[in-house]
């Protein structure tokens, strides 16, 4: 089985926090038998750059799961491998807004009326599944102009363009029918819903994310080299 992680730095989107986010990426690729890759390189330069990693249904064609992390996504090295946990016909994502907060519905969306909104910092697809990343059928204008930020999404300087990616896959699965899930809804049915495999805040600026990722690295005690040195077979791996 083939597994690929994909995340996105594109214009070296902020070294000082790749820094701490990739070799723990790297660490639960080679923990579940995946390839690394980083999207580095802009396909579409008039869309918002969040909707490039929109490139992983067209990078993933050789690969059974496809996993996407935004760059700034802490993963836990104890992390379970979500391919052997979801079924190969859903897809899945951390947890799941409701899409009429923030979306304003297309026909595909008011069928489905499963009101599901995307988060997609983290998004785990089957083969089957792969059509979460399609390209919008809808022009970018009249997708930008669906998404509506929250009052404090909107505080934190994020617009809608920002979010015309969730949208995307919302309409997405949505358009295709695909059976969903969630990692949170997922860990509650296994009795695991107090794990903490992820951290990721998306609304605060940059300082502040690297001040608070260090705090949880030394709160799950993880020897990462943004903190200390030692631990060199650890290290390695996270190479």
């Amino acid at each position: 089985m083939k597994k690929i992680i994909f995340t996105l730095d594109v214009d070296t989107y902020a070294p000082e926090i790749t820094e701490i986010t990739f070799p723990l990426m790297r660490y639960y690729a080679r923990k579940i038998g995946a390839e690394f890759r980083v999207i580095k390189e802009r396909k579409w330069p008039k869309w918002p750059v969040v909707c490039e990693k929109l490139q992983c249904g067209q990078l993933a064609t050789d690969a059974d799961w496809a996993i996407f992390f935004d760059a700034d996504t802490l993963v836990h090295p104890e992390c379970l491998d979500f391919t052997s946990l979801f079924p190969d016909d859903t897809c899945a994502h951390n947890a799941q807004d409701m899409a009429n907060v923030r979306q304003r519905y297309d026909e595909s969306q008011i069928k489905d009326a499963r009101h599901i909104g995307t988060c997609g910092w983290l998004t785990i697809a089957p083969r089957k599944c792969f059509g979460v990343w399609d390209l919008p059928d809808l022009s970018m204008e009249e997708v930008i102009e669906r998404c509506t930020p929250t009052i404090a999404e909107i505080h934190a300087g994020l617009n809608a363009e920002h979010l015309s990616d969730d949208y995307i896959m919302s309409h997405n699965i949505a358009r295709h029918g695909y059976k969903h899930d969630t990692v949170t809804g997922l860990l509650e049915r296994m009795n695991l819903k107090d794990w903490n495999f992820f951290w990721h805040a998306y609304m605060l600026p940059n300082d502040e994310k690297v001040r608070q990722m260090k705090e949880t690295l030394w709160d799950w005690k993880i020897p990462h080299p943004a903190l200390m040195k030692g631990w060199e077979w650890f290290l390695d791996r996270m190479r």
